[in-house]
């Protein structure tokens, strides 16, 4: 494995090491969200999820973009076999496994969250 792919799976894996960052990526994967969305859903500080947001952008997991004040994020497109595979492990191995994913997944579907 060449040095570069080396350093983007510890990237990755480390991307993935983290519960809120995995919440994040498990919302993310039904539709783009804004930042206040994720707050409203994931009950924690705006400092905190932008944190773990600019974390997954760094490790090409996310895409960002603003309109006016809001920053919205989306998951990026894979940029490689393994993030495809960790990206789907997210839905299929987590998603019936892991009960907060379902939780939050309610509570996007349950909040009309105004920004």
């Amino acid at each position: 494995m060449a040095p570069n792919a080396l350093l983007q799976s510890n990237r990755l894996f480390k991307a993935f090491a983290d519960p809120t960052r995995l919440r994040i990526l498990n919302l993310l994967r039904a539709r783009q969200l804004c930042v206040c969305e994720l707050i409203a859903v994931l009950k924690l500080p705006q400092s905190t999820v932008s944190r773990h947001l600019a974390y997954l952008k760094r490790a090409g997991l996310v895409d960002s973009w603003e309109e006016g004040a809001r920053a919205n994020y989306r998951l990026a497109k894979p940029g490689g076999k393994l993030h495809q595979a960790l990206l789907g492990c997210v839905g299929t191995c987590l998603g019936d496994e892991v009960g907060q994913f379902k939780v939050d997944r309610q509570a996007l579907l349950e909040k009309a969250i105004r920004c």
